[in-house]
């Protein structure tokens, strides 16, 4: 199944917050929407917050998934 993906390489961790925002409200209809964090740690925290604070859905990436975030719901 392909999803519906947000890649956030080469975002900057100001911007996270305002992009995933936007990209999940232009988007919600098309749920679930896989994000891609990569490897980094702190952007995986941001985009977490992010989620937390627009009560979405959500289920962190492990294992070979790590680095992503499915958003269930908007």
């Amino acid at each position: 199944m392909k999803f519906n993906t947000l890649d956030l390489h080469g975002i900057r961790h100001s911007d996270v917050s305002i992009e995933v925002e936007n990209y999940l409200y232009l988007n919600q209809e098309d749920c679930p929407i896989l994000i891609i964090c990569g490897n980094s740690q702190k952007m995986i925290s941001l985009v977490e917050q992010t989620l937390i604070k627009i009560n979405s859905s959500y289920e962190i990436g492990t294992g070979v998934n790590y680095g992503t975030i499915m958003v269930r719901s908007v």
